[in-house]
């Protein structure tokens, strides 16, 4: 849904010999609350959806009775993730067999995916049905999680419109946690490395190997 903004444009200046009384009003349109989504950084800034950092997590879970809901995509959670966190992907990989997704492959694989070992995605459409079979209680209180905090954020938005009203939002991602904030992570490299993939997976191999080295001598 989107807000229709209907702009009216005056002149500067003022003629009086020009200026008749006018028997009609041209009517305006009243944008109602009803036609207005907000956006998910919005349903944030006004505290509907909670944001909470990484060191916070765990507590909120433990404590307050969140449950973890990461939305990366297959090939992220492979690589780490955090043990019984549901999944619900907000983004699958694309595999529409068009020349035109192919030649769209082939351009995201030489700008972003030899770099950032990343799939070219599209978004799941299925999300909101996935998310309600397992978790049908609208009450529910859930911790929405990605890498960065931006697709999250998109997902706590969709969440939002679909009735779900205990949302939280895991700030900045799992890039920002440290390596006590998530018990028992499991996978093959750490939460905060597994959006890392590709040429800067080898990378970022290098600068860690040179900074232990660094703290040795």
């Amino acid at each position: 849904m989107a807000i229709a903004v209907h702009v009216f444009q005056f002149t500067s200046t003022f003629n009086p010999k020009r200026a008749r009384p006018s028997s009609s009003v041209t009517p305006c349109r009243i944008v109602t609350m009803a036609s207005f989504s907000w956006s998910g950084r919005e349903l944030i800034e006004l505290g509907t959806v909670r944001p909470v950092r990484p060191k916070d997590a765990f507590s909120a879970m433990k404590e307050e009775g969140f449950v973890l809901l990461d939305v990366r995509p297959v090939w992220e959670r492979e690589k780490a993730s955090v043990p019984g966190s549901l999944h619900v992907p907000l983004f699958v990989e694309d595999s529409d067999g068009s020349p035109i997704t192919f030649l769209k492959k082939w351009v995201h694989l030489g700008y972003i995916g030899l770099w950032t070992g990343q799939l070219l995605t599209t978004i799941n459409n299925g999300f909101l049905k996935e998310v309600k079979e397992i978790v049908p209680d609208k009450n529910a209180k859930l911790l929405v999680a990605c890498g960065e905090g931006l697709r999250s954020m998109m997902a706590v938005k969709r969440l939002h419109e679909g009735g779900y009203q205990n949302l939280g939002w895991l700030a900045g991602g799992f890039n920002r946690a440290q390596e006590d904030d998530f018990q028992g992570v499991e996978g093959t490299t750490k939460l905060q490395y597994a959006t890392i993939g590709g040429a800067s997976y080898y990378f970022l191999q290098v600068l860690l190997l040179l900074q232990a080295v660094g703290n040795k001598t």
